[in-house]
């Protein structure tokens, strides 16, 4: 009998936590797993007393479903997923809907959703984060794909979604591969995030010498501020735990960070625009160097760092990294919705960016109240070509500058890498530049190729060729893309 209003297949932790939150909101859930036992372990176990619907072939499953079908898949990005599209097809009919809630790269969502449609099937590429407890308890969910079936998820996505004021954290973000995009670029601010928080940690333990203990009452207060967020709070608490001889956990965690590559397609797509997305991947950098720990071990052997040691006056460096905490984050923000403008311009989507901001205020890694300052911004002037050039982001910015320059300098100074905030601040002095020194960079590439160049007292879009050496000729290499 066909009672159940959606199918979940992939019974690992993400899909299992939102079979479970589903079922919490009156959602009548059939579930499905390749390795069929885990079924049985999950209905025995976290599903034991519950009206979930197990099924143990891919017939069964499909046979419990009402229609319009629908079917979501929590199994691992790329091939898995087209093996399981692959092996449903055979069994949906025109109208059902297939949803993949992974980590899918948004081409692969944008090709699904175009091949799907050709058979009559709807398809559905959603980002959702916040981890296994915020699969639990309420996600933020970001769907694209075809919008002919929305009306058919919407009740469903928008009841297991967090809520912030009663608002719950999902809407519609656009067609193709759009819901992913963004889900992508999450991410990629996420990985940024992380890494502007770690450069913190590090200027607070190596530059001052402060304890774990010491840390968490900083980051504890700085989450009562501005600064308010989920990853400031979790940080917070890290610095609490202590290993079984008391002694702080984080300090016998080896430093070599990992990566699932959501990061870095945020950088290959960022790059792909020609979109300075300087922050994020920097971010990306410093875990692949982190990476490189053996090599790092013996270099530390043999480079040296500054010999003189300075005098850096406590309470007055605090307030500056927490500064420059704050004005890189910004910074990260300010590109990451610039690369979502871009693509969109691109792709001809319509993302409502506020609603984005929205969307990312609660349940996912990113949340922060933050980010309801964001969705003001965009409210003012949804056409605002870049964050920092909001009124409070400005004020913000302008505010925290001399702490944030402090802390670049002296991080030089005493040799403590800190490669997001130096990005951030580098980016802020090109963007807010009225020249920079490109105009050279072009004389070179005519040099040596050939390749043209524009002049200030010429239109734009006129070009002009220079033989420099005067053994060059006259043929130019074309213009060029900037």
């Amino acid at each position: 009998m066909s009672e159940a209003d959606i199918g979940l297949i992939g019974l690992a932790v993400m899909g299992q936590n939102l079979v479970l939150n589903m079922h919490d909101h009156g959602i009548k859930v059939a579930v499905f797993n390749r390795t069929v036992s885990k079924v049985d372990e999950f209905m025995a176990d976290s599903a034991a007393g519950t009206d979930i619907i197990p099924t143990h072939s891919l017939e069964e499953f499909i046979q419990k479903l009402k229609r319009p079908r629908r079917i979501m898949l929590m199994v691992k990005a790329g091939q898995p997923v087209d093996d399981f599209i692959d092996l449903l097809l055979p069994h949906l009919e025109p109208g059902d809907i297939i949803i993949d809630g992974g980590n899918s790269l948004y081409t692969d969502t944008e090709r699904r959703v175009n091949a799907l449609k050709k058979r009559g099937i709807s398809f559905i590429g959603t980002g959702i984060s916040g981890g296994e407890t915020g699969a639990r308890y309420g996600p933020s969910i970001m769907p694209g794909g075809d919008v002919d079936a929305w009306p058919h998820v919407k009740d469903i996505f928008r009841s297991i979604a967090a809520k912030v004021d009663g608002e719950p954290c999902c809407d519609w973000v656009g067609p193709g591969g759009a819901g992913h995009y963004v889900k992508m670029v999450h991410n990629g601010i996420e990985y940024g995030d992380m890494q502007l928080i770690c450069e913190a940690y590090n200027l607070l333990k190596t530059a001052l010498g402060l304890s774990p203990s010491e840390m968490q009452e900083i980051f504890e207060e700085w989450n009562q501020g501005e600064l308010n967020s989920y990853l400031i709070e979790i940080t917070a608490h890290i610095f609490s735990v202590n290993d079984k001889d008391g002694s702080p956990l984080v300090e016998k965690i080896l430093d070599v960070a990992g990566q699932k590559g959501t990061g870095k397609w945020t950088v290959e797509g960022a790059l792909d625009i020609g979109i300075p997305l300087t922050l994020i991947s920097e971010a990306v950098f410093a875990r692949c160097l982190s990476a490189m720990k053996e090599e790092r071990v013996e270099a530390s052997k043999i480079l040296e760092g500054p010999g003189t040691r300075f005098q850096i006056d406590r309470k007055e460096f605090i307030v500056s990294i927490r500064d420059a905490l704050y004005a890189s984050k910004i910074v990260s923000y300010a590109q990451g919705f610039m690369l979502m403008r871009a693509a969109a311009k691109e792709k001809n989507w319509n993302l409502d960016y506020g609603a984005v901001a929205m969307m990312w205020r609660g349940g996912c890694i990113i949340r922060s109240a933050f980010l309801g300052k964001i969705k003001d911004a965009y409210k003012k002037n949804p056409d605002i070509k870049n964050l920092l050039l909001d009124e409070y982001f400005l004020k913000e910015v302008n505010n925290a500058q001399e702490g944030w320059r402090r802390v670049v300098a002296t991080s030089a100074l005493i040799g403590v890498p800190a490669p997001c905030f130096s990005t951030a601040l580098a980016f802020y002095d090109g963007y807010r530049s009225e020249r920079l020194p490109a105009n050279l960079l072009q004389a070179q590439r005519d040099f040596f190729g050939a390749h043209t160049y524009e002049r200030l007292d010429s239109p734009r879009g006129s070009f002009f060729h220079t033989d420099w050496s005067g053994s060059g000729g006259k043929v130019s290499a074309g213009s060029y893309n900037a």
